[in-house]
Formats: C-alpha cells, sequence, structure tokens
C-alpha cells in the first residue's frame, strides 16, 4: 500500500514539474522574443508570435518528456534548486531557465538557422518560423476576418489586424502617451524620444530608425521603382505612393469631411480642407503678415516677395512661381481644353473661361423664363 502511494505520488510530482517546466519555458521565450531580430523571415514581425513560441515549447516539451522516461524525475523542490542557478550565455550574461532554452537563444549570437525552405534559400532559427514562412509558397491563408474579409497565413495576425476595427490600442509610450495596436510599433517609436538611429545609409550618411524606411530611402539612390501601376505605365518607388496613385483611376476617396462630405484622395488634402471649417490659418507669413492653411500655400506666398519663379515651361522660356499656373501656360503650346461646356461642347483652357461663358447659357434661360411668362 505505502510502495503504491509513493509510486502515485512519484507520477503526480514528476507530471506537476514537467507542467511547471513547459510553463517557464513559455515565460522565458516571450521575454528573448521581445529582443530577437531575426532580419531575414519572409512576412515575419520582429515582434513573435504566440502560435510560434507554442511551437517551441511544444516540440522542446516532447524532448523533455524523452529525458524524463530515460532517468529519474527529480522533486520538485529539486528542480526549483536547479532553476535558481540557472544556465547562462557565455556571450551576454543573459540566465536561461533550462539547456533548451538555453539552445535556442545562443542562436542569436551565432546565426545559427538549421531549419531551412524547401521551395527556396530562407533559413530560420526554429520550426516555427519556418513552418509560418512556408504559407508564402504554397498560399495558404486560412484565417479569415469576419469583418472585412481579409485573410492571414497565422492566427496572432489576425487578432492584431482585428484591432483595427476595433480601435484597440494596448501598447502605450511611458514618455508622451501615444498607444499602438502592436508592440514592434511602440519599440519603433520609443526610437523617437532615445534618439538611436541605427540604420545608416553608406551613400548619403542619413540614418534612420528602421531597416525598413532605410531600404525605401536607398532606391532614391539606386532609381529603382518596383511598384507599377495595374492601370497605367506609371512606377513608383513607394508601395504607398502607388496606392494613392491608382486612385486616380479608381475614383476611390477614403477620407470624408464629416462637415460637408467631401471626399479626398490625400490624406494631407483632406487635413488641409479641415482647417477650411475650423479657420485655422498656422502658417504665417513673416513679410506680410497673411496666414495660410498649409506650409505648402506659405512657401509659395513667399516667391511673390522674393521673386522666384521656379518653374519653368517645356516649350518656352516663360518662368512661374505657381506650379498651377505653369500647366495653365503649357496648355497654349499643346492645345489641351479640359474644361467643356455641358450645354454647347465648347471647351476652355481655364476653368475661369468657362465659368464666364456659362453665364451666356443662364442669360439665354432667363429670357427664355421671361418670354414664357410674357404669353
Amino acid at each position: 500500500m505505502t510502495s503504491a502511494l509513493t509510486r502515485s505520488f512519484s507520477v503526480e510530482s514528476s507530471e506537476l514539474s514537467s507542467a511547471a517546466i513547459i510553463k517557464r519555458q513559455r515565460q522565458s521565450l516571450l521575454k528573448d522574443s521581445e529582443k530577437m531580430s531575426d532580419p531575414e523571415p519572409c512576412r515575419i514581425k520582429q515582434e513573435e508570435t504566440e502560435a510560434q513560441i507554442d511551437v517551441i515549447v511544444n516540440e522542446e516539451s516532447e524532448e523533455l518528456s524523452e529525458d524524463e522516461d530515460k532517468h529519474h524525475v527529480k522533486s520538485e523542490s529539486e528542480t526549483y534548486t536547479k532553476r535558481e542557478k540557472g544556465f547562462n550565455c557565455t556571450q551576454c550574461g543573459k540566465c536561461l531557465t533550462n539547456k533548451h532554452t538555453l539552445k535556442f537563444h545562443m542562436m542569436i549570437h551565432t546565426g545559427e538557422k538549421p531549419f531551412k525552405c524547401s521551395h527556396c534559400d530562407k533559413s530560420f532559427i526554429c520550426s516555427g518560423y519556418l513552418k509560418t514562412h512556408e504559407k508564402t509558397h504554397t498560399g495558404e491563408r486560412p484565417h479569415k476576418c469576419d469583418q472585412c474579409g481579409k485573410t492571414f497565413s497565422i492566427s496572432s495576425e489576425l487578432r492584431k489586424h482585428l484591432r483595427v476595427h476595433t480601435n484597440e490600442r494596448p501598447y502605450s509610450c511611458s514618455e508622451c502617451g501615444k498607444s499602438f495596436a502592436r508592440q514592434s510599433s511602440l519599440r519603433q517609436h520609443r526610437k523617437i524620444h532615445t534618439g538611436v538611429r541605427e540604420f545608416v545609409c553608406f551613400e548619403c550618411e542619413m540614418t534612420f530608425i528602421t531597416a525598413g524606411n532605410l531600404k525605401r530611402h536607398l532606391r532614391t539612390h539606386t532609381k529603382e521603382k518596383p511598384n507599377k501601376c495595374s492601370h497605367c505605365d506609371r512606377r513608383f518607388s513607394q508601395l504607398q505612393s502607388l496606392k494613392i496613385h491608382e486612385r486616380i483611376h479608381t475614383g476611390e476617396k477614403p477620407f470624408v469631411c464629416f462637415e460637408c462630405g467631401k471626399g479626398f484622395s490625400h490624406q494631407s488634402h483632406f487635413k488641409a480642407h479641415q482647417h477650411i471649417h475650423t479657420g485655422v490659418r498656422e502658417f504665417v507669413c513673416v513679410e506680410c503678415g497673411k496666414g495660410f492653411i498649409t506650409a505648402a500655400d506659405l512657401k509659395q506666398h513667399q516667391w511673390f516677395h522674393t521673386g522666384e519663379k521656379p518653374y519653368k515651361c517645356s516649350h518656352c522660356d516663360k518662368t512661374f512661381s505657381l506650379l498651377q499656373i505653369l500647366k495653365t501656360h503649357e496648355r497654349i503650346h499643346t492645345g489641351e481644353k479640359p474644361y467643356a461646356c455641358t450645354q454647347c461642347g465648347k471647351s476652355f483652357r481655364q476653368s475661369s473661361h468657362l465659368k464666364k461663358h456659362m453665364k451666356i447659357h443662364t442669360m439665354e434661360n432667363t429670357n427664355v423664363i421671361r418670354a414664357v411668362k410674357h404669353f
């Protein structure tokens, strides 16, 4: 009877010990993941996902179970004592809870990436990363947003995406209070306060907070324009510039004024428009005191004081202080008349000329009404 109770207690202790080890493994990996940045994974954010951590912990727990089968499982008090000692990283001194998490952590320093993709040359430090990456080749996106229908390859990315709809921003900056939907966005934002700009352009020595910003900047040197419009032949160096351009073709105007209902394709145009309703003219000319809604309007105004005319006609030697005036002038050379009368079809180079012309039809209509009333 006593031996049976002893065996039962031993099994229960081993199960509790395994559960405790797995739990602590998971906590240690989550802490490591916040500091670890793998520059190569395709579509993987700096922030490690909980799903990937689960894969790693499950794999390591299987190895741990095999070790426990081969050797006697120590009591919970013995295991806790060993954990107090810990496993120290020889590179950075970090203390890990067990040899498995230490082995995983060491790959950060050695650059070891034992898990290779069978479709391309990319390799990864853990099988979780590899499994997620391979979905980019298979096109598998099993996780679908029930709000907008957008699909994702991993569930954690769907959870982050849902914050767009709920407007949830759980990560707040302790310096300024600004909040973010993603922890990686908060980490990047914090560099604004710390002044850390670790990514340097070797062409012009400009510094950047993120590798993505540096990559986009480098295209100004290489003149690379990888983003092509699907409606015309125009190409852009930035993906965001392409998206804004394509709204010309689609007619999309996602930024709508709540005051008057007017829509805009550019957010900057929308913000400038809102100042019309608020009356805010924060950009003031130091020469004459005149206020303007945007910095661009002020800059153009200042050219009247300086006499600067930076816009030169490509057909003749005339120069202009405003781009819009240049465009209007060049229609003399091209013969373009984009403003057409809806009444008679006559077209004009300038919208002001069309407005004057429309008064002719207004007068005609007024005379017709008067003649009808007379009879």
